[in-house]
């Protein structure tokens, strides 16, 4: 089964929603034609219910998602004094007002929060930082995580995999990507995926040398003490890692061989490039 199938289907007959702060979005709106048509989930735009509603209706969709302004929200005033509680005296109820009147991933994130939604889809024309930057401050991240990190679920056909970090840290130091390679395997699983994990390199076993190396050496030695449990190996090249029989060349015995899925690139701009 592909992982949007299988997605679909454990959402089945749940009562989710999610919202969608980009809600004028075009791509948005596209997204949400497809949800009420295809899905149980419903989405909770923000924008203007009259741009919203006219588009959708075009679209042939007149019901199944909701819309919210946050020029003009009932909860607003609910939304402001969590929101202060929440950021501890870091921020003040005129700051926070002008924030979630202006800033619709704040608008978003504070949905999530008060539990009026079950999550949030947002990134289409705002940049990372601005994403995830309410979510760090609101939701902030699990106790055992220190750094945050950007997951890629990559899709072809029935192939899935995990591309990390491909977002936020730019050059992560060995504890870092030790915890990167940790969650992102976490992230794995909850798409259904078992974790094969390759610390990648352009050193293959001490093929090569130099700090960077290192780095991924000590990385991968860190991450297998703190899970065991998880198939983890480095460091390893693209080729070693993904073609077994380069793999067995270059890394003979590697417990990922043939098998990697969950690719842990050593800095932002390797992430991206790949």
């Amino acid at each position: 089964m592909k992982i949007f199938e299988t997605i679909r289907e454990a959402l089945q007959d749940k009562e989710v929603k999610i919202v969608l702060p980009e809600g004028e979005e075009p791509r948005i709106l596209q997204a949400t034609k497809r949800l009420v048509n295809e899905t149980s989930i419903t989405p909770v735009l923000l924008g203007n219910p009259e741009k919203i509603r006219i588009y959708l209706e075009i679209e042939s969709v007149t019901d199944g998602y909701e819309v919210i302004d946050p020029q003009n929200c009932s909860c607003f005033e609910e939304m402001v004094a969590a929101f202060v509680e929440r950021r501890k005296g870091k921020i003040t109820e005129d700051e926070a007002r002008k924030l979630l009147r202006e800033d619709v991933n704040y608008f978003g994130v504070m949905l999530v929060y008060l539990g009026k939604v079950q999550g949030m889809v947002s990134g289409a024309v705002h940049s990372t930082a601005s994403t995830v930057r309410p979510a760090l401050q609101i939701i902030k991240t699990l106790p055992w995580v220190s750094r945050t990190s950007g997951a890629f679920l990559m899709v072809r056909d029935d192939e899935r995999y995990v591309f990390s970090d491909c977002a936020i840290n730019i050059d992560p130091d060995a504890n870092v990507l030790a915890e990167i390679a940790i969650n992102s395997a976490l992230t794995a699983q909850i798409f259904g995926i078992d974790p094969k994990v390759a610390m990648l390199s352009y050193s293959t076993k001490g093929s090569g040398f130099g700090e960077k190396v290192d780095k991924v050496v000590e990385a991968t030695k860190l991450a297998q003490e703190m899970r065991p449990d998880l198939a983890i190996d480095g460091e390893l090249q693209f080729d070693a890692a993904f073609v077994p029989s380069v793999t067995d060349k270059k890394a003979p015995g590697s417990p990922v061989r043939g098998k990697v899925n969950t690719l842990v690139f050593p800095d932002l701009g390797s992430g991206n490039i790949g």
